[in-house]
């Protein structure tokens, strides 16, 4: 059950932004969206990010070839319970053919369209299931389709993430409105698993390319589920300019309201993560650099002791304490760390906090939410990543995931 995560609010339509979603039978239950058509108006700017993986799928490879040739992108075409990764040639070509329908029928230049997919991966894509509905797709857009198309994406995600924010800027009224999907296989290292963010807003290419790599470092590069890094996450940011509202990476008031969609989508993975009971903070504070601060927050996050503990609500913080210890931190001084299970102390300068008790620390694990704050005492750099626990449900549901 999703850790404090709701059904989405109101989400408001984007000008410029047209969607659709239905189910295609790529997914056996027929009451499953599984196909999302997501339009955006001509002179629109498009900006993503891919996975690193070097597996990376045949989607992500084309779309990576197709913003290259035209970065104005007019529509992008997503799949769910079917990654088309591992697939070799005949998955570029069935993401090749699945584009040139869509193509086809908006009567725009094959480069024109951009493909995504998730699911089961080294799975053939069911190109021809695509190909037949891309018509009632493309007839069924609408500005009002947000939802139904952050269902369209989901896989193992049970609930569907899709948060929305205006604002004024001098006259004008500024929308910005993004969905995203994942529960599993969760350590983007880019950007999230699927996500497309948009906006009214009037952004040159460039100048959104900037801005979606600042608000993707402190949001979905910033979770972690299990540590696996996926083969198809994708994070795309449109801005359709219909505001007529000029932005630039300047404009502080803007890249903040981004920053916390961004952050909300990420933050909703890690309520909605596949078996998760708990959402986990962890803030790492006065680090020599950004990336060792990191390298500390990761080595908690990602440890299976840490995790399971906190899936019992156990405050075994040793656990935590020896996760520290671990870190490739040249500088690491265990007389200088000071550790919190949120407002208690647990460690103070390498020793524990006399003035602990394991009551304190039992009341700090039995939250829904919990925050892990270390200090490190060794210069200005900090770290905040988001994590789950590790319970029987993630291990059942990765088990059967293709069951």
């Amino acid at each position: 059950m999703a850790v404090g995560l709701k059904a989405p609010g109101k989400l408001h339509p984007v000008r410029g932004i047209r969607l659709s979603a239905t189910h295609g039978g790529i997914k056996q239950n027929s009451e499953l969206k599984d196909l999302v058509l997501i339009e955006a108006a001509a002179g629109s700017n498009v900006a993503a990010v891919f996975t690193r993986n070097r597996f990376c799928a045949a989607p992500v490879t084309v779309a990576r070839r197709h913003l290259a040739k035209i970065p104005a992108s007019r529509y992008l075409l997503i799949n769910s319970g079917n990654a088309n990764a591992g697939t070799g040639e005949l998955g570029i070509d069935d993401a090749l053919g699945s584009c040139a329908a869509v193509a086809d029928v908006a009567n725009v230049k094959l480069e024109a369209v951009l493909p995504f997919s998730t699911g089961v991966i080294a799975a053939p894509l069911p190109r021809q299931k695509i190909i037949d509905a891309v018509p009632s797709l493309y007839a069924s857009l609408a500005v009002d389709n947000w939802l139904p198309a952050a269902e369209g994406i989901m896989t193992t995600d049970t609930l569907p993430k899709a948060f929305s924010s205006q604002l004024v800027i001098g006259e004008n009224t500024v929308s910005i409105t993004g969905i995203s999907k994942g529960s599993g296989m969760i350590r983007p290292d880019m950007a999230t698993m699927l996500s497309y963010v948009a906006t009214d807003a009037l952004i040159e290419t460039d100048e959104l390319q900037s801005i979606l790599r600042r608000v993707v470092a402190s949001s979905f590069n910033s979770i972690t589920v299990d540590g696996d890094t996926s083969t198809n996450d994708a994070c795309v940011l449109i801005a359709t300019g219909a505001s007529g509202q000029r932005i630039s990476i300047e404009n502080d008031e803007f890249i903040t309201a981004l920053a916390q969609v961004f952050e909300q989508l990420a933050q909703a993975i890690i309520r909605d993560a596949e078996g998760a009971t708990k959402f986990i903070e962890i803030e790492v504070l006065q680090a020599p650099d950004a990336a060792d601060a990191r390298e500390v927050a990761d080595c908690i996050a990602h440890s299976p002791l840490v995790k399971t503990a906190l899936f019992a609500s156990d405050p075994n913080w040793g656990r935590i304490l020896a996760a520290i210890g671990r870190a490739r931190v040249d500088q690491l001084d265990i007389e200088t760390v000071d550790l919190y299970l949120g407002d208690t102390c647990l460690l103070r300068q390498g020793l524990p906090d006399p003035a602990y008790t394991e009551a304190m620390g039992q009341a700090a694990m039995d939250g829904e939410e919990i925050q892990i704050r270390v200090n490190l005492n060794l210069g200005d750099a900090g770290a905040r990543i988001w994590t789950s626990d590790l319970s029987y449900e993630y291990v059942r549901i990765n088990a059967e995931y293709r069951s």
